[in-house]
């Protein structure tokens, strides 16, 4: 075969299986991205060809796309068939086509095939017709690894979620995401049931490493993970632990936000940042949209937008031509203002001093002011004839009982 090369980097051909389905629509979707130069965060990875095989495609199709492929990624597969002799049919027998027909061609490259920890037949997925299919897939690429010299990378992925995961299907996170967003009922027998998530942006990043021939390899003793370099099986390294309860308590939480503007605690690398991702991605069209509540008088308006539990709010002000609005300090409390339209005037005082501290400020050049603790402040619409818009942000949420905010004029 002929592999296409540019400036010494391989430009690669990429046969996705299965990629209608959850997992091979989003991988396809990031392939296509970094053929098409908007993701860049991937090296010198460079793809010339998505071949998205799937239920539509013909024998015809994959037969060529076989002969051209420089990697393939398996994830066709049935997990809901309507009679259960159709899990060995679509979990093995497709599996058989697809090596066959590499063979036939004696493509080489490397193939990656979507298992399942179904798969071990062991614990409570005990001896299923899913799990049994699995595992014959899994003997099958091995061999066919052994047999051909090929490449062979075999994933056992545990629960996974994300955007454009089907629900009321073989997700319980997708289907909660879908009706909780929905406002429809969940059932949940046992909230204290324990899963092992894998998010997809994290499925579809190693995906990318396996591509570049920086897969994670690991055996496994049962369910269990153990990293090996080297070893017969491969894992994606991130994945999450939590029961259905804490699962179900964050999503009623996200679902709350529109009401309470609180955005939930969401970490660099945690479920929940993950979670709230998805669950947004159910919202039908009416809920993407929501009123805010405008505090207004003759003065112009105040709007709150976010809240958040450590690091306080964010909010709109909106002041009439020739308006002042502020005039008063805070002991702890501190802000930041932004003008992103009009013309303003921002003042500041330390309290028990005389001297003034002046900043003008336009939309036309985006600057941001301290308020300064035991300053007094003001905000001066300069304009005889527009509104100023001011973002502004506070290191804590507003709370009317300790409001830490005290009445005194910048210019006396």
């Amino acid at each position: 075969m002929v592999r296409v090369t540019l400036c010494n980097k391989r430009v690669m051909k990429i046969l996705v299986t299965g990629a209608k389905g959850f997992v091979g629509k989003n991988l396809c979707a990031q392939l296509n991205n970094i053929k098409g130069g908007k993701a860049r965060c991937y090296g010198d990875l460079q793809i010339d060809e998505v071949f998205e095989y799937d239920l539509n495609s013909t024998p015809e199709e994959l037969d060529v796309w076989c002969q051209n492929a420089d990697f393939v990624f398996n994830f066709a597969g049935v997990n809901r068939p309507k009679d259960n002799g159709e899990f060995m049919k679509g979990n093995f027998g497709f599996a058989s086509i697809l090596l066959d027909t590499l063979k036939k061609h004696h493509n080489t490259c490397p193939v990656m095939l979507s298992s399942s920890v179904q798969a071990s037949l062991t614990g409570r997925f005990g001896n299923t017709e899913y799990g049994q299919s699995k595992k014959a897939g899994e003997d099958l690429f091995l061999q066919y690894g052994k047999d051909t010299g090929s490449k062979v990378l075999v994933y056992r992925f545990p629960n996974l979620y994300g955007k454009w995961c089907r629900p009321n299907y073989n997700s319980a996170i997708a289907t909660f995401c879908n009706n909780i967003a929905n406002d429809l009922p969940i059932q949940v027998n046992d909230l204290n049931v324990e899963l092992e998530l894998l998010y997809i942006d994290d499925l579809v990043d190693e995906m990318i490493h396996a591509l570049k021939g920086e897969e994670h390899h690991c055996e496994f003793e049962g369910l269990k993970v153990y990293p090996k370099a080297g070893g017969r099986y491969c894992y994606c390294p991130l994945t999450h632990k939590t029961t259905l309860g804490e699962i179900v308590d964050l999503l009623h939480r996200f679902a709350e936000m529109p009401k309470t503007l609180m955005i939930p605690n969401i970490p660099t690398n945690s479920f929940a940042k993950r979670l709230y991702s998805t669950f947004l991605s159910y919202l039908p069209k009416e809920k993407a949209i929501f009123d805010l509540k405008m505090n207004v008088d003759q003065r112009g308006s105040f709007t709150e937008l976010v809240h958040t539990l450590n690091c306080g709010q964010v909010s709109i002000n909106i002041s009439k031509p020739g308006i002042t609005k502020g005039e008063h300090w805070h002991n702890t409390k501190w802000e930041q203002f932004i003008v992103v339209s009009g013309h303003g005037l921002i003042q500041l005082r330390k309290e028990g001093t005389d001297e003034v501290l002046r900043y003008e400020v336009s939309g036309d050049k985006m600057q941001s002011v301290i308020m300064l603790p035991g300053y007094t402040h003001n905000i001066v619409n300069l304009s005889d004839t527009e509104d100023l818009v001011t973002v502004m942000y506070c290191n804590e949420i507003f709370d009317p009982n300790k409001p830490d905010t005290y009445f005194d004029k910048v210019e006396k």
